[in-house]
């Protein structure tokens, strides 16, 4: 019997790991041009109920009531740091951002080399500053979160460039992060989805950001592709100091929804026989949490716990959504899904189909993508 478990947990598992915890996220570097197709979004405002208060007692004796009961709340062993609950009682504090490079200027930007500290862990990344005198209050600005890239072959000012040059064009500050174990940033390459690694890096890069004194620390939202989706989400979930959001081609938001699209992503190549799962780097430290909570499943507990749609109550700023029809990487019903839960609870978003683009949204859609991102941060920072 446990034989055949153990068969049935690799089958699944090779199928759930395939992609590891990473999604295919190079960047596109195309030319500027106007673009006439468009789908409209579908948003929605916030809204507040205020619940009426109970009815104040008449009688000058109040009887007697028994206490009630408070609800047991559940420990996780295996897999707790993955829980909304675990991450929003870390304290996650910024460090000193220190610069070691002057690289080429864009064309009204300077462009740095730096490194932060996070989770004790050196991190680089490609920090863009205006060029010219800040605006009273400081500089809006982003934090890049850049989708999979091999670990191994990853470097910090590749990949991505039209990405950042169009913000940084805008007047941003754009801090694109190289994640723990990523080009020459200390720690390991955890992943996304079953790791709080690289959302703790990316809220400790907005920390860091919030001490430069010409950055307006109360202007500050971040940007994801393809397997930041998710560590975007997460963090807005987790860091109230986000002030708007925008998702690019993501994906994993209630992880039920994981094993029903799964992720089609040709950077990855499972391993050759069962002797080689232990020593790849997509399934360390995925196992346990599978032996000991089961498959994504929203009537468990631990699953409820770890999902972002089930804990969507806790998003309190704006976020925009953008996903072509041909993505063939991620499924585009992850983002009709999670627009669905911002709906129905009453969000403040935008969601962007597109009939075209990709997994990358190549022009001519990059264009137009782009141009309504740039708008949503200026009007929401």
């Amino acid at each position: 019997m446990k034989r055949a478990f153990g068969q049935i947990s690799f089958l699944l598992l090779s199928v759930i790991i395939l992609v590891g915890c990473n999604f295919l996220g190079f960047g596109f570097v195309g030319e500027t041009q106007n673009n006439t197709s468009s789908s409209g979004p579908a948003s929605s405002q916030a809204s507040t109920i205020t619940p009426n208060p109970p009815p104040t007692p008449t009688n000058s004796t109040v009887p007697s009531l028994s206490p009630i009961p408070t609800a047991t709340e559940i420990v996780f062993g295996v897999g707790k740091e993955l829980t909304i609950k675990y991450l929003r009682e870390l304290e996650i504090e910024g460090s000193e951002i220190v610069f070691h490079e002057r690289l080429s200027s864009g064309w009204n930007y300077h462009r740095h080399l730096v490194s932060y500290t996070s989770d004790g862990n050196k991190i680089y990344g490609l920090l863009t500053i205006p060029i010219g005198d800040p605006p009273e209050g400081g500089y809006k600005a982003i934090v890049f979160n850049h989708g999979y890239i091999p670990p191994t072959v990853y470097e910090t000012t590749e990949r991505y460039q039209a990405y950042v040059d169009y913000l940084a064009r805008n007047g941003f500050v754009v801090f694109k992060i190289d994640y723990r174990g990523h080009g020459n940033s200390e720690g390991f390459p955890s992943g996304s989805y079953f790791s709080p690694g690289y959302t703790i890096d990316a809220i400790t890069a907005l920390r860091s950001l919030q001490g430069l004194d010409y950055i307006d620390p109360q202007g500050i939202g971040m940007w994801g592709h393809s397997m930041a989706g998710n560590l975007v989400l997460r963090a807005m979930l987790v860091e109230p100091e986000i002030k708007a959001g925008v998702i690019w081609a993501g994906a994993v938001y209630s992880y039920e929804d994981f094993l029903t699209y799964g992720i089609s992503d040709h950077t990855y190549r499972p391993p050759a026989a069962p002797g080689e799962l232990n020593e790849d780097e997509h399934l360390r430290g995925t196992r346990p949490i599978f032996e000991a909570n089961g498959w994504p499943d929203l009537s468990r507990p631990f699953w409820q716990a770890v999902s972002l749609t089930e804990n969507i109550d806790y998003l309190a700023s704006p976020i925009q959504l953008h996903h072509a029809e041909d993505d063939a990487v991620v499924n585009i019903n992850y983002s009709y899904g999670l627009a669905g839960v911002l709906l129905d609870n009453g969000k403040n978003y935008e969601f962007y189909p597109y009939d075209g683009g990709g997994h990358n949204l190549i022009s001519p859609w990059f264009d137009q993508a782009m141009l309504r991102t740039v708008q949503f941060f200026k009007d929401n920072l």
